[in-house]
């Protein structure tokens, strides 16, 4: 390490590695020059009355919206979070807003991984998460007492610990989560996997013109991490990385509504009513469903309803499959990018596949369903998120551009879900969405003179 820093030494101009007097004054006389810039244009605040009138207005919504928190609805638990995030943005001075982006939240990403990394959250929870001290934790941890006070503090600074009094510390509500190995794994394969590729992607981005990535085996995730390799490839060959993935996207689903929920679809009209009974018939095919949650799920949920279920993946995931899953459901090998060997079920179900692929890639995909679908009975049901036009999710848009900087795919508006059906013979003729920030069901099917296809795109309100 010596060496290596030593040939970094030396490539730096002298007056950067030893500054003279001269050096820092005319550093110092530019950052001067810099305050007298006029910013005050670009630069209001609460006393400015534009922003006082926005102030009042979001104070009156939370006091409004207090009332539906008590009462347990999580619709106006969001809504309620919403107003006071536009309301702390709104009070934010546009340097205050800089800072907090480019000093605050870029550096605590970091430390929370450090963190994670050696065991702080655990130690913090010993002794029935007793307050304890700078010097304690670094004990424990192996950290020096300096760098664990830096640590500390801006876990403080950002919530994620309670500082009792100087130099004592307690766990958070958060930090008490993030000793659950599918919390405490989020934090780890998302900074594994996402941090080389976003910190490259402005690059990538320029060396190719700006132009929207497409190929899932030549993109973001390539350039940043130098490998030939697929994100899912990669994560095969780096086993800690996925299974720390596996457990984030089981954080993921937590709490989350779901489209068996009676408050989400009309399960019973509009995929149960209709159906076909026979000794063989298939009530629903879950393409790409992993170990089958969603099935159990729905077994659960819907224990009346009729037919056979598949459960449908790669050879090699279904071979990990419980043997106990419940007797409706059947076990398949099988590749969504290869023709669908179930014919004619009434529903081809599919849960955050297509916004792992590029438009292309998933029209083969659909249009191995389409050929599997009966025309006047067979149903399409996607479960992905679709972002408004307006009014998107923060959740919902940095997915997006994740999903760009690690595969090369999107998350879809309606209009990109639309015309992508149609342009593999489907048509959308209803969407459901449970609440902002979460997967909605898009329902399609192939139609016929028969159908009904007014299409259905109003939010549910539970």
């Amino acid at each position: 390490m010596e060496d290596s820093h030593s040939i970094i030494v030396e490539t730096m101009p002298s007056s950067v590695v030893n500054p003279s007097p001269t050096t820092v004054v005319e550093m110092l006389s530019t950052m001067d020059n810099a305050h007298s810039i006029d910013i005050d244009s670009a630069s209001s605040g609460p006393q400015d009355p534009s922003v006082s009138k926005e102030v009042q207005n979001l104070l009156q919504k939370i006091n409004a919206g207090s009332s539906a928190l008590v009462k347990g609805s999580e619709v106006g638990r969001k809504q309620l979070l919403a107003d006071a995030t536009a309301l702390c943005l709104t009070l934010e001075t546009p340097i205050e807003t800089l800072l907090r982006i480019t000093w605050s939240q870029s550096t605590f990403y970091a430390v929370l991984k450090i963190a994670v990394d050696v065991n702080l959250f655990e130690k913090l929870g010993e002794n029935d998460s007793s307050p304890k001290t700078i010097p304690q934790l670094a004990n424990l941890t192996g950290m020096s007492v300096e760098l664990m006070g830096r640590m500390m503090r801006h876990l403080g600074a950002m919530g994620v610990v309670l500082e009792l009094e100087d130099g004592l510390y307690a766990p958070s509500r958060l930090a008490k989560n993030l000793t659950i190995p599918v919390y405490r794994d989020t934090v780890v394969a998302c900074f594994d996997m996402q941090g080389p590729a976003l910190s490259n992607l402005p690059k990538y981005l320029a060396q190719t013109g700006y132009r929207n990535p497409e190929n899932p085996v030549d993109g973001p995730w390539q350039y940043g991490h130098k490998t030939p390799l697929h994100f899912f490839d990669w994560l095969v060959a780096n086993p800690k990385t996925f299974s720390a993935f596996n457990n984030h996207m089981s954080a993921y689903s937590q709490g989350r509504p779901s489209w068996m929920d009676p408050d989400f679809y009309p399960t019973e009209e509009r995929l149960i009513k209709g159906f076909e009974a026979g000794i063989d018939s298939v009530l629903l095919v879950d393409q790409a469903g992993g170990l089958g949650h969603d099935l159990e799920e729905l077994c659960r949920k819907l224990p009346h309803a009729p037919g056979r279920l598949i459960l449908q993946d790669q050879a090699k995931v279904i071979e990990t499959v419980k043997v106990d899953l419940d007797p409706r459901i059947t076990p398949m090998a099988h590749d969504i990018f290869t023709p669908q060997p179930i014919q004619g079920a009434r529903a081809y179900f599919m849960h955050s596949i297509l916004h792992d692929w590029p438009d292309e890639k998933c029209r083969d995909i659909l249009r191995h369903l389409v050929t599997a679908m009966k025309p006047g009975y067979s149903k399409l049901l996607i479960n992905e998120l679709v972002i408004p036009n307006r009014g998107a999710h923060p959740a919902t848009t940095g997915l997006d551009w994740l999903m760009m900087a690690l595969m090369s795919s999107s998350e879809r508006t309606e209009k990109d879900w639309t015309d992508l059906l149609q342009s593999v013979g489907l048509t959308v003729v209803g969407i459901w969405t449970h609440s902002p920030g979460t997967e909605s069901l898009i329902e399609a099917v192939i139609p016929t003179i028969l159908d009904d296809l007014s299409v259905t795109s109003e939010p549910v309100v539970p």
